[in-house]
């Protein structure tokens, strides 16, 4: 995975979604030869020039200022996640501060995790691997620990196996989509981190939906998210998500949590599950 080719991707597909009417400026009908604004138009919206604004999309960043991306960002209409991937991707990436491929989890984890009775529970690293879990997300999201060490990850999880999107249903899209969105975050805060570029890689070659969202060049992180699933035992329920930052723990992207609605049919599914 290239830097530069990831910088000029990445501007690209946020000029091509925008219109000439959606940023003020005239559209005089007729075939245009790009799709979205024209480098020309994005330039002069930023306040930067055309050779300026053509040199970073692609890909030379070396003298590239906070200032000019920010303008280029507001030009751009990119989101606060949008905006600090922009900011990262465009900078020389440096080591990655505690940086390692263990997946050691603290004993204090384990029973953190063992002591959620009715919430399914995951320690996930900053390639997505599933490092820790309880015994309650294994009855919801299916025996992954019999997986081998090196696809038990979310991204496989989802892209590889039938009965994860047989779980999501009809959902499976949005949770695939968000998952690669927040992969890009990861990428951006993990610059030079090789081992999670030769992650994305994998999966761009072993998953075709993959390499299709990944081309679109989504951009968000993970934060609270609701799953319609649909499970084999327990049939049709709802959970919702959070995932929670540990930063004392820097080969963990985060302690993910799912929890029911009190008193609804959905914490009745998970206390069956939880049964068995």
């Amino acid at each position: 995975m290239d830097d530069r080719t990831e910088l000029s991707g990445f501007l690209k597909s946020r000029r091509a979604r925008l219109r000439p009417q959606d940023v003020g400026l005239r559209d005089y009908g007729g075939m245009r030869r790009v799709a979205g604004l024209r480098r020309e138009e994005l330039a002069r919206l930023a306040g930067v020039s055309i050779a300026h604004y053509t040199r970073l999309e692609q890909g030379n960043n070396d003298s590239v200022s906070d200032e000019v991306l920010a303008a280029i960002g507001t030009a751009l209409r990119l989101d606060a996640d949008e905006s600090a991937y922009l900011h990262r991707i465009a900078r020389r990436p440096t080591p990655c501060a505690g940086a390692t491929d263990s997946s050691e989890v603290p004993a204090s984890l384990h029973y953190l995790l063992d002591s959620f009775v009715l919430t399914p529970a995951l320690v996930i690293g900053r390639h997505t691997q599933i490092i820790g879990w309880n015994q309650l997300a294994v009855a919801v999201f299916g025996d992954f620990p019999a997986l081998p060490e090196h696809r038990r990850t979310h991204s496989h999880l989802l892209f590889t196996e039938p009965h994860l999107r047989e779980l999501h249903g009809i959902g499976w899209e949005r949770a695939a989509r968000e998952h690669v969105a927040h992969l890009r975050v990861l990428l951006g805060r993990y610059r030079g981190d090789a081992g999670l570029a030769a992650h994305i890689d994998e999966l761009r070659d072993l998953s075709i939906d993959f390499a299709r969202m990944w081309a679109e060049h989504p951009v968000a992180q993970v934060r609270n998210r609701t799953y319609v699933l649909h499970h084999p035992v327990v049939g049709e329920f709802t959970l919702h998500g959070e995932l929670i930052a540990l930063p004392d723990a820097p080969s963990c992207c985060g302690l993910d949590l799912f929890a029911a609605e009190p008193g609804s049919t959905s914490e009745q599914a998970l206390r069956k599950l939880a049964r068995r």
